[in-house]
């Protein structure tokens, strides 16, 4: 396999550390974000006085990088813009090609989305070797933060679906590249076959209109294996339809997406990535810092803990029971 494509999704407003956790600290009785390690200290990062009124904090959950954005556009800019830089540092130091930033709970007013996006894309932009992929749910701050970008390295577009078909001139206007999602005008795929489905009405659009398979990733749509059974099965078997419908696309997607609500996450999407790649996936939209690919590349195929898995997420484990019975026991 070519390089493993790495679209880096840490950058997002709605990432969230727990309060009290690792991740954070006390300095003179004063809550922080702790972070970036040099000997016996660490940086830390504010936390302005009204996020603490917020529901999230009240129940134990810092939105670090809404906080961050806040403090480098409105408080403490040198904080908010270290703290992003040390981040960005991070995926690239673990292989990402692309970092994916997302502001859409920085506010809900979308003027202050926008201003966001536009702030943060202007950071990417001096501080980072990589490009750019520009996620939203909403076309116009996708198109706000395309046109802030400008082009400085040839960015992607996180997604193009069929519930907004007509972002395809923008995407041409900007030679972007871009995520297009399995889903259709209105729901989530129920199999694989309805993301071919899918998948066919929005690739037709958009080679008509001029963008080749080889800029295109496509994401089948990943769901939570504790919700259903099926759902690992469902986007492997899509992965391995998707690449022989058309060879030429990457094809990526929310590759962590699989073990939520479950124990020992990087388990599972350890096994889920590699049994991807296994089906044609050459990309993830994934934290790298916690998934390292030459780890997932190099995985041990021998072992009770990767078949337990590897079970549960092709579909031979109803309710994960045999995967949470071994987990009880300690058997992974």
């Amino acid at each position: 396999m070519s390089k493993f494509i790495i679209i880096g999704e840490n950058i997002h407003t709605t990432r969230s550390v727990k309060l009290g956790g690792i991740r954070s600290a006390k300095i003179d009785n004063k809550e922080v974000i702790s972070y970036k390690k040099i000997g016996d200290k660490y940086s830390y990062m504010d936390i302005p006085e009204h996020f603490k009124s917020t529901q999230p904090y009240k129940q134990g959950q810092l939105k670090h990088f809404m906080i961050a954005i806040w403090q480098g556009m409105n408080g403490d800019t040198s904080q908010g813009i270290d703290y992003i830089k040390w981040e960005i540092q991070r995926q690239i130091n673990n292989q990402a090609s692309f970092l994916d930033i997302n502001v859409d709970e920085y506010s809900y007013k979308i003027e202050e989305q926008i201003l966001a996006m536009n702030w943060l894309v202007n950071i990417i932009k001096e501080f980072s070797s990589i490009p750019v992929s520009i996620d939203s749910s909403n076309p116009e701050i996708i198109k706000a933060g395309l046109k802030e970008y400008d082009n400085h390295m040839r960015p992607l577009v996180n997604s193009l679906s069929l519930e907004r078909i007509d972002l395809i001139e923008t995407i041409i206007q900007y030679n972007a590249q871009v995520v297009v999602s399995a889903a259709s005008e209105s729901s989530m795929p129920d199999s694989a076959e309805e993301r071919i489905k899918n998948l066919r009405n929005i690739m037709n659009n958009s080679k008509q209109k001029g963008i080749i398979e080889k800029d295109i990733f496509i994401d089948p749509l990943i769901f939570p294996i504790s919700v259903s059974s099926s759902y690992g099965n469902d986007a492997l078997n899509a992965i391995s339809m998707i690449k022989e419908i058309w060879p030429e696309v990457n094809i990526t997607g929310g590759m962590s997406n699989v073990s939520f609500g479950l124990p020992k996450r990087k388990l599972i999407n350890d096994v889920f990535i590699s049994l991807a790649i296994e089906k044609g996936a050459n990309s993830g939209i994934i934290n790298p810092v916690e998934s390292k690919i030459d780890r997932i590349l190099n995985i041990d195929k021998t072992t009770e803990a990767y078949d337990i898995a590897k079970s549960m997420l092709e579909g031979n484990d109803e309710f994960c029971v045999s995967y949470l019975k071994a987990f009880r026991e300690k058997r992974i």
